[in-house]
């Protein structure tokens, strides 16, 4: 029976049930299982249906949350599927691995006093049974256009605005120097969060739609930019940042001590079944530096490979730590200790690292970015044994302008791709970007709004080209 809406004055929040601690930390299936039919009318009933919908604006994506909850709880799943997919190309992605208690979820206005709505839950559950259900169909034009795009990088930026121009009618050729696609949502985020078969699937869809896959291509090596500038008719950077920023001090350069995209890159793989050497965590003491959601996945997996003990060392407090609090209370569950307000001093060995030296940290005043400034406490320093050190700092830009030979294409101090404001073109005619290497390290969902903008940017380009219009007016 249909659920009517503003339930949430008689029902309390409810996630899906996550699977039992000791069973979830001995492999890397998804910890949540999906809500059933009714659990998930009931939480989406619990929707205010209010006037201004802030969990819609403070969506990156502007999804017709309220609309698509009201639908659920009415038992139209169908439309629910339709409406949701309007706005976003990968919702059974967004629904797992969204932090949504940054953004819609923490900003539902019945959050204070009642907890929020379970808005990812309900999403995912949505797009699966629209699987399932075989309502998910292949996004194949109504009419082929002659003009094509190359499209570098297969992440969510390309992958999302890959779709959006096959849609239009333009041949579509997207290149990786992977041999999977996804980018990071199939090499660097674990299989607990997010399960490789719910990125194969898109995969699928998108080759019968036409889309052409170039993998195992590596722009710069075994192909050159300009192939792809003569090959088509517009071009679209979506590499993503992948870069691992350093830390020094002394011992910096131990063995025993990895990039953490090293680090998931290779698990991943292997749980794919790929021969990789594998750095392994298994009866080893981790210690883990950083507080981004990076830093999660790479405390989580080491869990998972059997280490000894895991610790991660981060410089502020859990308020200010950048990671999603979900995924910090998912991992304490599963025996990660946390050295709050932390930072190394150095790293301890011979030839391999045998220790962690830290030092206590304090809050103080804000500096000029707003964050509050962070200061040594004198005296306070201790030791963390460590055989595995894990760097999960975040992620910088290659300089592609050399890497791939293209001195003209612009880039900004911190080395991301320089855009006009709008058009996504860079300083290239006809070369466009979009995704973190413009905006820098940023969320999936970001990276899937950017794709979609940019192809829609491309698309005025590319009838501007056709109708005869100068590229300079395409480009305003």
């Amino acid at each position: 029976m249909p659920e009517k809406m503003l339930q949430f004055i008689r029902l309390s929040q409810e996630n899906p049930e996550k699977r039992a601690v000791k069973q979830r930390r001995e492999d890397f299936s998804e910890i949540y299982r999906s809500f059933d039919t009714s659990h998930a009318a009931a939480q989406a009933s619990r929707c205010s249906q209010c006037g201004v919908p802030y969990c819609s604006v403070h969506c990156p994506l502007g999804n017709n949350i309220p609309d698509w909850l009201k639908m659920a709880a009415e038992g139209r799943l169908e439309e629910a599927y339709a409406l949701s997919a309007e706005t976003n190309n990968f919702p059974d992605i967004c629904g797992r691995i969204c932090p949504q208690d940054r953004l819609c979820e923490g900003n539902c206005v019945i959050e204070k006093d009642f907890e929020s709505v379970t808005i990812g839950a309900v999403e995912r559950f949505i797009t699966d049974t629209a699987f399932q259900e075989g309502w998910v169909k292949v996004p194949r034009p109504a009419h082929e256009l002659g003009q094509s795009v190359g499209i570098v990088g297969t992440g969510p930026a390309g992958l999302a605005a890959a779709e959006q121009l096959r849609k239009a009618g333009y041949q579509v050729h997207l290149y990786d120097r992977y041999d999977r696609i996804g980018g990071l949502l199939m090499y660097g985020i674990p299989s607990f969060k997010l399960e490789k078969e719910v990125v194969l699937r898109r995969w699928r869809l998108l080759e019968e739609a036409g889309i052409h896959f170039h993998m195992n291509v590596e722009i710069g090596g075994n192909k050159s930019f300009a192939s792809l500038q003569a090959r088509h008719d517009a071009v679209l950077i979506a590499t993503g940042v992948y870069k691992a920023r350093d830390i020094g001090g002394p011992g910096a350069g131990l063995a025993g001590i990895v990039p953490a995209l090293d680090y998931l890159v290779a698990s991943n793989r292997r749980n794919l079944g790929d021969t990789v050497e594998a750095v392994d965590a298994a009866g080893k003491n981790v210690v883990v530096i950083g507080g981004g959601d990076t830093a999660m996945d790479c405390v989580r997996t080491a869990v998972r490979q059997g280490a000894k003990s895991v610790k991660c060392l981060y410089r502020r407090d859990k308020a200010n730590m950048p990671g999603s609090m979900r995924e910090v209370k998912n991992a304490e569950e599963e025996g990660v200790e946390f050295e709050w307000l932390s930072a190394p001093e150095a790293f301890l060995g011979d030839e391999s690292v045998t220790a962690v030296r830290a030092i206590r940290m304090r809050l103080g005043l804000p500096d000029a970015s707003g964050r509050q400034s962070v200061d040594p406490v004198e005296g306070s320093g201790f030791t963390l044994e460590a055989d595995l050190v894990i760097k999960a700092l975040g992620f910088d830009p290659e300089n592609l302008p050399s890497l791939w030979d293209v001195p003209g294409l612009e880039v900004s101090r911190w080395g991301t791709v320089k855009v006009k404001a709008f058009s996504f073109m860079t300083a290239l005619p006809g070369v466009f970007a979009a995704g973190d290497i413009v905006r820098g390290a940023s969320l999936v969902v970001w990276a899937i709004r950017d794709g979609r903008d940019a192809a829609e940017a491309i698309k005025h380009y590319l009838a501007a080209k056709v109708s005869g219009q100068s590229t300079q007016a395409a480009a305003e």
